[in-house]
């Protein structure tokens, strides 16, 4: 495998250009590349994401709030935030946001993939996708009929033997709310602890599970640093892509034989079929982008999980803080890591977790919930010294749509995002709920036990308050999707079998593609669409 090729690149030619290399583009890669014949070409933006902090779990502490591997997009200024802007994470090196995220394996509900098998999406039902769940996983910990144990992805439980998590958890119960010790079993409702991408108290990026091991194939061309500008289109047939490698100051094209798959994430793809001429062709004109497909639904559909952070101080050392003895704590758990791999850097960050209907007609749990062991404000950027924990509450099924655009006909430029939260009133009305529910747990007796004090939500009681604590503080949850939709209306943008309407030769196989929001974190429901789209695209070429 080479992370980089030959010079002369107009004699490049594959049978599959993938552009990303994050979850998606590393599972195609490793599938797609299995048959020696078949040569394949992955293109990543950032770099080769295998460095200490990638590997190390608590190194998202540092690369969530800052660039490291990181392209930490912003979205336009949301109403729903007092003209605030929500900050975006989003993973740039291999292995894309599963080289930087909390790593919580949750599938969703099997409510989310009937509902998009009702849409007229064929083939995308729970007993679809589950086979493809369990061809990617090796549960470490548990072996039943809803989990695969020889997949090339290893999920296991947290190795930080933290105390705290427990207390939040029988919190939860002496609120009245059941404990769930599988959430991706048969029914997600509940708490407990969350299950994580890692082996051995590392984190186990894409990148890591589907690329690492598959280095000596010589049918697999890996570029990093390299950026795709557009796809190039011949009579409505992808043929290839125009990238621009750092450091160069030429373009430079690849052929693709057979396909390009598009799996750069749902702000980026869209904004490189835009680039590429696939999009709304009145906003293709403004920017003077020559029109290759009118494709409304391009960027539209945008979905992410809105949430709050309930933020508090604690008595209890297992927190995190710097005050004597949690220094003292701290160092001696940089010691134990190295030599057990067990302890506080091999924690995730929230650990434990949950699901709660808000009512009796839910279908599937409304909103979730992640416990932290410290002060998470402003997404790590606003630092606090002091022992202390947090609980974060998102609505899992938001109405509101929002879209991403075009600042500029610069591939160059960041996308232009609108999240639009709470455009609908529905959700701001259910959030508000969530809220509710938190706080009836962080109230209990176990938590207060805990609680030095309450420092964003001792006094907010009303709806009123909340709503204007919500517009004040609320913010994403990393979990965007949809601004591809796969469907058959004509806001779709791909088929069932995720090929781009009117051009050939093309498929967008990431978030992107999720016609309605999932039930829980994104990074595996991701790799169980790749797998998926794997098979689909062998199928087709035999």
């Amino acid at each position: 495998m080479g992370f980089f090729l030959k010079n002369n690149y107009s004699e490049m030619n594959f049978d599959y250009v993938i552009i990303g290399g994050g979850s998606a583009g590393c599972v195609l890669a490793n599938r797609l590349s299995e048959n020696p014949k078949i040569s394949v070409c992955l293109i990543e933006a950032g770099g080769k994401g295998n460095s200490s902090l990638v590997r190390i779990p608590i190194g998202l502490s540092l690369m969530v709030p800052s660039k490291i591997n990181n392209w930490a997009f912003e979205s336009e200024p949301q109403a729903a935030f007092n003209g605030r802007r929500s900050y975006l994470p989003r993973g740039k090196a291999l292995g894309g946001t599963s080289a930087i995220n909390a790593m919580i394996y949750i599938r969703g509900d099997r409510y989310d993939y009937d509902h998009w098998a009702q849409l007229g999406n064929e083939g995308w039902s729970y007993k679809d996708v589950l086979p493809y769940f369990l061809h990617s996983e090796n549960n470490l910990n548990l072996t039943n009929q809803y989990h695969g144990n020889q997949g090339p992805l290893p999920v296991c439980d947290v190795q930080s033997d933290n105390s705290v998590p427990k207390k939040f958890l029988k919190g939860a119960q002496e609120a009245g709310y059941s404990i769930n010790k599988d959430f991706n079993g048969q029914n997600q409702e509940g708490f407990g602890m969350y299950q994580v991408t890692q082996k051995e108290g590392e984190r186990w990026s894409s990148a890591r599970a589907y690329i690492e091991p598959i280095q000596s194939r010589k049918n697999l061309t890996v570029l990093t640093n390299t950026r795709v500008h557009k796809i190039l289109i011949q009579d409505r047939t992808a043929v290839g892509v125009e990238i621009k490698r750092k450091g160069q100051s030429k373009t430079n094209s690849i052929h693709a034989n057979k396909e390009v798959l598009l799996c750069a994430g749902a702000f980026q793809s869209p904004q490189i079929l835009m680039l590429s001429g696939i999009g709304d062709s009145h906003l293709l004109n403004q920017f003077q982008i020559g029109v290759e497909h009118h494709l409304p639904g391009v960027g539209q559909n945008l979905h992410d999980h809105p949430n709050f952070f309930f933020l508090s101080r604690s008595n209890d050392l297992d927190t995190l803080g710097f005050s004597p003895k949690g220094i003292i704590k701290l160092l001696v758990d940089f010691w134990r890591y190295y030599r057990e791999k067990r302890g506080f850097l091999a924690s995730n960050g929230p650990e434990a977790g949950g699901f709660v209907k808000l009512g009796e007609n839910s279908p599937a749990p409304d909103v979730q919930f992640h416990f932290m062991m410290a002060i998470v404000e402003d997404h790590f950027r606003k630092l606090h010294f002091r022992h202390g924990y947090s609980l974060n509450v998102c609505l899992l099924r938001p109405k509101s749509r929002g879209y991403v655009s075009l600042h500029d006909a610069n591939p160059l430029s960041a996308p232009k995002i609108n999240l639009n939260f709470y455009d609908n009133k529905d959700d701001l009305k259910q959030i508000v709920e969530g809220f509710k529910v938190a706080k009836k747990i962080l109230v209990s007796q176990s938590m207060s036990t805990i609680t030095k004090a309450r420092l964003n939500y001792e006094n907010i009681n009303t709806d009123e308050e909340i709503i204007a604590l919500i517009r004040a503080k609320g913010d994403n949850t990393y979990h965007p999707a949809g601004s591809c939709k796969m469907g058959k209306d004509e806001m779709s943008v791909v088929d069932s079998k995720l090929k781009v309407h009117g051009i050939k030769g093309l498929r967008v196989v990431d978030a992107s593609i999720m016609p309605t929001p999932i039930g829980g974190n994104l990074n595996a429901p991701i790799i169980m669409i790749a797998e998926k789209a794997a098979d689909m695209i062998r199928a087709e070429s035999k």
